[in-house]
C-alpha cells in the first residue's frame, strides 16, 4: 500500500501538470471506483465539469484538489476532488492517445497547456481506492489544511479540509506538525510504539515501512510503552520519521511491484536503501560497521511483520504490543 512519501510524489506531480487547469470532460469506466460519491456519476461528472482545479493538497495519504468555478476569484473554495490510492491505485497523467490501461477506471480531461498531457487517469487494480467530490471544512485545528510543495503552498494557506479526512492527524512533513503535542496524545496512551505510530488519529502517513525505518533509525524497539516515552523520546522517532521519508521523496517513493508508481507511472527507488524492513535474516548495517553480524529480525505484528535488530532496539521488559 503506498504510504506518505509515494502520496507526497504523486501529490507533486499532480500540482505540476493539472494546478491551474480546467475540467473538460470526465469519463466514469467503472462506478465502484466513486463509490464514495454517493450521488452517482452523473452527479460527480455534474460537480466537476468547467471547474478549474487550484492546487493539490495531502494530509496523510488523503490527496485533495479544491475546486472553483471562477479561478479569478480570491475567495476559498467550498468543494473538492479528493482522491485515495488505497493499495493499488494509481493516478497517471497521460495523452489521450496512449492506450486505455486495462484497469482504468475514472478519466478527467483538461484545457490544453503547451508542455502537459490532456487526461488524467484513474486506475486501480484492486479497486480499493476511489475518487469523489466534497465539501471542505475549517480544520479542528485553525491551521491550514496540509502540505504543499514547498512547505505551505497556495492552497495551504486556506485553513480548509475535506470533512472525511478532519479526523486525521497531521504528519511529520507538514509544516504545522506539533511534536509537543503528539508527545502529550502518546504519554496519555497505555500502547506499544509502533501501534501507536500506525495511529493515523494520533499521526498520519506512518505505514508498517516507514514505522520499521524510523524506529531502526532512532534504536528504538517497536513495543515500547508508550506512555514511558520522555520528549527526547518523542523527539528521537519524530526526527527519524521525517529523515527517511524525506529521503524516499528524493528516491520517488517505495515500490515492491508495479502497483505504486508516480503521475508519469516510473516507479520509486527507496526500497535499494532500507535498513530493516524485509530485511529477515540480513545483516543490520549499523552493527556491521561495529564488526558485529547481528541479523535482522522478524515479529507477527498486527497481523503483519515488525522487522528490528535484537542488538540495535532490545526489547523492553514492559512491552506493550
Amino acid at each position: 500500500m503506498p504510504e506518505l512519501p509515494e502520496v507526497e510524489v504523486v501529490r507533486r506531480g499532480l500540482e505540476r501538470w493539472i494546478a491551474g487547469r480546467s475540467i473538460t470532460d470526465v469519463s466514469v469506466v467503472d462506478p465502484r471506483s466513486i463509490r464514495r460519491h454517493s450521488l452517482g456519476a452523473e452527479d460527480f461528472r455534474g460537480n466537476l465539469l468547467g471547474t478549474t482545479v487550484l492546487d493539490v493538497v495531502r494530509r496523510g495519504k488523503f490527496l485533495w484538489m479544491p475546486l472553483t468555478d471562477d479561478p479569478s476569484s480570491s475567495a476559498a473554495p467550498h468543494t473538492a476532488l479528493v482522491a485515495h490510492l488505497g493499495m493499488s491505485g494509481q493516478l497517471l497523467v497521460e495523452s489521450p492517445e496512449q492506450p486505455h490501461e486495462k484497469h482504468l477506471k475514472v478519466r478527467l480531461s483538461f484545457s490544453p497547456r503547451a508542455d502537459a498531457p490532456e487526461e488524467l487517469r484513474f486506475v486501480d487494480q484492486r479497486i480499493f481506492g476511489g475518487l469523489f467530490v466534497t465539501s471542505l471544512v475549517p480544520t479542528p485545528d485553525g491551521a491550514p489544511g496540509g502540505s504543499g510543495m514547498a512547505g505551505v503552498g497556495a492552497g495551504d494557506g486556506w485553513a480548509l479540509i475535506p470533512g472525511e479526512a478532519a479526523h486525521i492527524g497531521r504528519d511529520p512533513l507538514d509544516p504545522f506538525f506539533s511534536i509537543a503535542e503528539l508527545h502529550k496524545k502518546l504519554r496519555a496512551r497505555k500502547t506499544g510504539l509502533k501501534r501507536a505510530l500506525l495511529d493515523q488519529g494520533l499521526v498520519s502517513g506512518i505505514g508498517n515501512i516507514y514505522a520499521d525505518e524510523a524506529l531502526w533509525a532512532a534504536r528504538m524497539h517497536y513495543a515500547r510503552p508508550t506512555d514511558t516515552l520522555r520528549l527526547p523520546d518523542t523527539e528521537r522517532i519524530i526526527h527519524a520519521a521525517h529523515d527517511v521519508m524525506t529521503r524516499a521523496l528524493d528516491a520517488g517513493g517505495t515500490s515492491f511491484d508495479s502497483l505504486y508508481v508516480n503521475v508519469n507511472g516510473a516507479s520509486g527507488y527507496f526500497s535499494r536503501s532500507l535498513n530493516a524492513y524485509g530485511r529477515e535474516g540480513e545483516p543490520c548495517h549499523r552493527c556491521v560497521g561495529l564488526g558485529l553480524s547481528t541479523r535482522i529480525r522478524r515479529d507477527t505484528f498486527m497481523n503483519r511483520s515488525s522487522y528490528s535488530c535484537p542488538v540495535c532496539q532490545p526489547k523492553p521488559r514492559n512491552a506493550r504490543l
